[in-house]
């Protein structure tokens, strides 16, 4: 055991596992021929990741609810274009492969041999879980996503940072205060208001008509925030007349779309004590009969070897 400084690893999970799958060959598969090439390379990521970042605790934050209906009452579009079945009174289904589908319930299992709580929250996205823990967390935390919306989480005076993972995991980048004032010309805490005027396709959130990167970082930087950017286009001061009437012109938009972009803060969790650390000997040994009944290999040696330097 090292006697490392604590810091927390948040796992943006869905989005590790979607990249697992189409990373790693679905040619891999367990014995029965199931295919399992999603829980071979997500171990592979998780071995790699406590070993780079070294992470005393590690939470995998997961997806209760992919599309919450709260959000998609406030603006219809979010993430419709995902919908492949809508569904009365539960989560509607997402678009996932049915290979990768059929693995989840083993991703679950492999989290769970190697010490590592999942924690999903009803009616919200793993963002949300996200951002309450890093909220809340008194020391260090690394977040772990390939979503530049939890950008708006980073805070340097708490030692919160994303690990981007946009460019592979050969490719990391750790985003800091000046990464994305550098990329974008606004600060983490600018950059939910930046995303809402932006918008993004990817979530179908339309934006403010006519008012890309450059602008909405132009106005930031002037007003401060998205209220004082209404505020200032309503009196014609502090810019253009053209780009005062698009922001009046998308009013009913601005009046909810920081709702559905904020990733929430407050949820009814709470950082979970859990280190990691060596399994013990009937730890170990379901973790090697689970990585043997799926032919799991050195993904899941390397993983239980990660966690167990801690």
């Amino acid at each position: 055991m090292t006697d490392r400084p604590e810091k927390l690893l948040l796992l943006d999970t869905a989005s590790l596992y979607f990249r697992a799958f189409y990373g790693v060959p679905d040619k891999v598969k367990a014995p029965d021929g199931s295919p399992v090439n999603a829980v071979r390379g997500l171990l592979d990521i998780v071995a790699k990741l406590v070993t780079l970042y070294e992470p005393t605790h590690v939470v995998a934050c997961w997806d209760d609810d992919w599309r919450p209906q709260w959000r998609v009452d406030l603006i219809p579009s979010y993430k419709t274009h995902r919908v492949v079945e809508v569904v009365a009174d539960a989560p509607d289904v997402e678009e996932v492969p049915d290979p990768l589908e059929a693995q989840i319930p083993l991703i679950r299992q492999t989290l769970t041999a190697l010490g590592i709580p999942i924690i999903g929250v009803t009616e919200h996205e793993a963002d949300d879980v996200i951002g309450t823990l890093a909220t809340r967390a008194t020391i260090p935390v690394d977040i772990v996503t390939g979503d530049r919306d939890l950008f708006q989480l980073v805070d340097d005076a708490r030692e919160i940072r994303v690990i981007y993972t946009a460019r592979g995991m050969s490719n990391l980048e750790i985003v800091t205060d000046a990464t994305v004032v550098a990329k974008y010309g606004v600060l983490p805490s600018q950059y939910a208001d930046f995303a809402t005027m932006r918008g993004d396709a990817s979530d179908g959130l339309p934006g403010v008509a006519g008012v890309g990167e450059k602008t909405a970082a132009t106005l930031l930087q002037t007003h401060g925030d998205l209220s004082g950017i209404r505020t200032a286009a309503a009196a014609g001061e502090g810019m253009s007349a053209g780009v005062s009437a698009k922001i009046l012109a998308a009013s009913d938009y601005l009046d909810v779309a920081p709702t559905v972009v904020e990733v929430a803060r407050n949820l009814d969790i709470a950082v979970p004590g859990i280190a990691l650390r060596t399994l013990d000997p009937a730890e170990a040994d379901a973790a090697t009969a689970l990585a043997e009944q799926w032919n799991l290999g050195t993904s899941m040696t390397r993983a239980v070897a990660a966690v167990s330097t801690v």
